[in-house]
C-alpha cells in the first residue's frame, strides 16, 4: 500500500545538475566536487549523488562514516568520497572496509591512520579554529591525496579571506599532496585565487545563494508543499494559536495546514512566513505540526488542497532569521521527497 504524506518536497533534479555545472564552470580549471553530508543537505543524499554523478561530478564529501556507507554504492566509476570528520577508533573497521578516504583532523587521527598505509585527505586549520591540524611536521609518513582547509567568512568581503588564503598557500608549500582544496560555495565566487585543484560546494548546489555573484547562475531546487487539513472562519477579536499571539481585527478565513517546527518550519516563521508567492500570510505562532494561513482573499482554497509555501532560500532566511543552511538541513522525515 502506498502512503501519501500530507507534506512533500518537490525537488528539481535538472536545477541541481544545472547548479553543479555552473559551479563547475565558475571553478575554472579546478575540479568541482559536492558536499552531500547531512543527507544531501536535507534533500536525500543517495538521490543527490546519483544525479550529480550523472552530471559529471566525481568528488563527494560527507561528515561521518555512516553517511559514507549510505552513498558509497552510488559513486561513479573512479569517483572519490571523503569523510570530513576523520576517523575515530570506533570507525576503523568501517573505514578499512570502505573506499572512502578520511579527512584527518588531529594528531591522534594521523597516528591511527598512518599505520594503515592507505591514502587519506588532511584538513589544516588556517584561522577558523574548528577542525584541522596546525603544523606540517605532524604529517610525515602519510600518503595525502587532498590537502584541505575551510574558509570561515567567504560569504563576506572581509580581510580574513585573504589571510586564510595566504596561510593555506604557505602550508601547502610544506606538504606533499596530490591536490589542494579551499573553496566552498562562497569561496568559488571569490575567484580563481581560491580554487586550487578542487572546489567543494554545498549550499549553492541546492539552490542557496552564498554571495551576490551566484545570482542568476543558481536555480532553486526545493519547493515545499503542504496539504490543507481544515478551512475555518473566525470572528473579529478571536485569537489564533499558542499564547494568542495574533488577534483578528476583522472576520477571517483560515487554512490550517499540515506543517510545523517538527518538519523544520520553525517558529521564526510565525507571523512572517507566507505561501503562494506572498498571497497568504502565516498568522499566529507556528506549532509542532500545524500552521495557520490567512486565506480570506482566496475563497477557492478548501480542505485537501495543496499549498506551496514560499521557500526561496534567501527570502525565507530573511523572513525566519534562519540561515539558508538551516532551512535546508532541518527539513524533516515526514516529507515525501519527489524528484522531477
Amino acid at each position: 500500500m502506498t502512503h501519501i504524506a500530507p507534506l512533500r518536497l518537490r525537488l528539481d533534479g535538472d536545477a541541481l545538475a544545472s547548479n553543479w555545472r555552473w559551479l563547475n564552470v565558475t571553478s575554472g580549471a579546478a575540479a568541482c566536487g559536492a558536499a552531500v553530508k547531512a543527507n544531501g543537505y536535507g534533500l536525500g543524499a543517495v538521490e543527490v549523488v546519483k544525479r550529480l554523478a550523472e552530471a559529471g561530478c566525481r568528488d563527494f564529501f560527507v561528515a561521518t562514516w555512516a553517511e559514507a556507507l549510505e552513498v558509497e554504492p552510488y559513486l561513479p566509476e573512479g569517483g572519490g568520497l571523503s569523510v570530513l570528520h576523520g576517523v575515530r577508533a570506533e570507525d576503523m573497521d568501517m573505514a578499512l572496509a570502505s573506499r572512502a578516504r578520511p579527512v584527518l583532523n588531529t594528531i591522534e587521527q594521523v597516528a591511527r591512520w598512518r599505520q594503515t598505509g592507505r591514502p587519506c585527505d588532511v584538513m589544516v586549520d588556517t584561522g577558523m579554529n574548528r577542525l584541522g591540524l596546525g603544523g606540517a611536521d605532524e604529517l610525515s609518513g602519510l600518503s595525502i591525496h587532498t590537502l584541505l582547509s575551510h574558509l570561515a567568512s567567504a560569504d563576506e568581503d572581509v580581510a580574513q579571506n585573504a589571510r586564510q588564503l595566504e596561510a593555506f598557500r604557505a602550508f601547502s608549500g610544506e606538504v606533499l599532496a596530490q591536490r589542494l582544496s579551499l573553496a566552498n560555495s562562497a569561496g568559488i565566487c571569490l575567484g580563481g585565487d581560491y580554487h586550487f585543484g578542487l572546489t567543494r560546494p554545498g549550499l549553492a548546489l541546492y539552490g542557496g545563494i552564498p554571495r551576490d555573484e551566484a545570482k542568476g547562475g543558481i536555480r532553486p531546487v526545493v519547493a515545499l508543499e503542504t496539504q490543507v487539513l481544515q478551512r475555518r472562519r473566525i470572528a473579529a477579536g478571536e485569537s489564533i494559536g499558542y499564547n494568542a499571539t495574533f488577534t483578528a481585527d476583522r472576520p477571517m478565513e483560515l487554512a490550517i495546514v499540515n506543517l510545523g517546527y517538527a518538519d523544520g518550519y520553525l517558529r521564526g516563521f510565525s507571523g512572517r512566513g507566507s505561501a503562494c508567492g506572498g498571497a497568504l500570510g502565516v498568522v499566529g505562532r507556528v506549532s509542532m505540526d500545524l500552521v495557520a494561513l490567512d486565506v480570506t482573499g482566496a475563497p477557492s482554497i478548501a480542505e485537501g488542497d495543496w499549498i506551496g509555501m514560499d521557500f526561496d532560500l534567501p527570502a525565507a532566511s530573511a523572513q525566519s532569521g534562519l540561515s539558508q543552511y538551516e532551512l535546508l538541513t532541518l527539513l524533516g522525515c515526514r516529507f515525501d521527497r519527489l524528484w522531477a
